[in-house]
């Protein structure tokens, strides 16, 4: 099986992060971090709308974002048996090829990915389907796996099978909460661990 992985929120737990960080910038008592998670799950772009933030605040985010050492960001658990039986893996990802790869090396991961596209790449933001049509043709993808819509309405488009983690909003073909999951809910089968 090959599959395409949305990065931030499937392969890594980053909205927790991200959550604090913006908290920060915010500087505002009255708005949680559990708040300033669910508008940045929505996109980035619509969090900082939201909250009304300046370019001043939005560079600051950014910029304590990347100071972050690569092993803030955790990995789900169970993705990475996931990983390892699949034929090939791919990422497309709206972050940063600089911020991606860090976090990749810090748990010696890169092995597992035949081609990354970013938001350094020059592609339309998804939803749009060109990057994922990119790696389709290029790697023939079966599966698309993200935490969002946005995540999969490419795949939707392009006829490939989607699956949503941790989120329930209906379209996708296969829903998961956990990665243990993954071989009985995709395969219908258990896996010798």
């Amino acid at each position: 099986m090959n599959i395409l992985w949305d990065f931030d929120g499937t392969l890594f737990d980053t909205y927790p992060v991200f959550a604090k960080i913006l908290k920060q910038v915010i500087e505002k008592d009255d708005v949680s971090e559990e708040e300033i998670y669910t508008q940045t799950k929505i996109s980035f772009k619509h969090a900082f709308k939201f909250f009304d933030l300046g370019d001043a605040q939005v560079n600051q985010f950014i910029l304590l974002a990347n100071q972050l050492p690569a092993d803030e960001f955790k990995p789900f658990s169970g993705v990475e048996e996931v990983l390892m039986h699949a034929n090939k893996n791919v990422i497309m990802t709206h972050s940063g090829r600089t911020e991606v790869l860090k976090t990749l090396q810090a748990y010696g991961w890169e092995g597992y990915f035949c081609d990354i596209v970013t938001g350094d790449d020059g592609y339309p933001r998804k939803p749009h389907a060109a990057s994922y049509e990119y790696l389709h043709q290029k790697h023939r993808i079966d599966l698309v796996i993200g935490d969002r819509m946005i995540d999969i309405i490419p795949g939707k488009t392009l006829g490939i099978q989607t699956c949503l983690f941790q989120n329930k909003e209906p379209g996708a073909d296969y829903y998961l909460s956990t990665y243990q999951d993954f071989f009985k809910i995709i395969f219908g089968l258990q896996v010798d661990r």
